[in-house]
């Protein structure tokens, strides 16, 4: 049974309030709308998860729990066939949905696939000073130092292999990603790390990023050559410069080599740390996506 949560992101979805508190609430934030029933077993697995997922994101999403013994209307509306199903909407339209009692990496990878990533809690109190740059050098030694002393502790080589990106060893930081226990595996962090070692491994017989935009220059629809200069800059920090080759794809053709300029834009939303510029792309894919 689904028992009432005091937590601020999760709340019992009605007939009468189904439009403002999902439909137009999606506007604003994505919503997750968990279709459950107090007999369903697998509903009793998955329920307790996506209601710790809710909490754990901070309000990057809501959940919307609905019973569908009380509420057949609704059921009904989604064509539920069998639960527990869970709906993602987000700008008052239904853009993906799952089945069964995912276990909690997959529903952090289905969130990650659509963007959806935690947000930072608020702090009372904000230093404004800014914080002076780590040295990612010195950070890779302080972190093999920590780990001498503590070699069971995975959490540190999560972050040797991030500290790592940042200093060209790619393989090591490889290496260490697919070490890692499955609880971090499927980590943010860990889900950030190996979209940038997907970049990184794209570019390795790439030409440079001038012959790319001559070739662009030439003949606009080489999406090849378009694909490559967009990882370029994002590999070179150019955020808003690859998000843009990765968006003009997608208008040209958004099934080119498999749906590659969406899977190209998604996998840039996980790297960049920059949350309006990704919001603001994300939107503008989206707009694309349901022409």
């Amino acid at each position: 049974m689904s028992v009432p949560s005091p937590a601020p992101y999760v709340f019992d979805a009605t007939t009468d309030r189904f439009e403002t508190d999902v439909l137009q609430q999606s506007l604003q934030v994505p919503v997750l709308v968990d279709f459950w029933a107090d007999w369903c077993g697998p509903c009793k697995t998955l329920g307790p998860v996506l209601e710790k997922l809710a909490a754990d994101y901070n309000g990057a999403f809501v959940l919307a729990k609905v019973d569908t013994e009380k509420e057949q209307q609704i059921a009904a509306a989604f064509q539920i066939r069998s639960i527990p199903t869970v709906f993602l909407v987000k700008d008052g339209k239904l853009v993906d949905a799952f089945q069964g009692a995912l276990p909690e990496g997959q529903v952090r990878e289905f969130l990650t696939h659509h963007g959806i990533v935690p947000a930072a809690a608020n702090e009372e109190a904000v230093d404004d000073t800014p914080a002076a740059p780590l040295d990612p050098h010195a950070e890779v030694m302080r972190l093999r130092k920590a780990i001498e002393a503590e070699p069971d502790k995975s959490e540190l080589k999560l972050d040797l292999a991030l500290a790592l990106l940042q200093t060209g060893g790619a393989h090591e930081a490889e290496q260490l990603l697919e070490a890692l226990p499955a609880n971090l595996s499927t980590d943010d962090r860990a889900v950030k790390a190996r979209a940038r070692l997907g970049f990184a491994g794209l570019l390795k017989d790439a030409p440079p990023s001038e012959v790319l935009e001559a070739a662009i220059a030439a003949n606009p629809d080489d999406l090849r050559a378009r694909h490559l200069l967009g990882v370029h800059h994002i590999v070179a920090g150019r955020a808003e410069a690859g998000l843009e080759q990765f968006l003009e794809m997608l208008r040209r053709d958004r099934n080119f080599d498999d749906a590659l300029p969406k899977k190209a834009l998604i996998d840039a939303f996980r790297v960049i740390d920059d949350e309006d510029l990704v919001g603001r792309y994300r939107r503008r894919m989206s707009s694309l996506l349901l022409v």
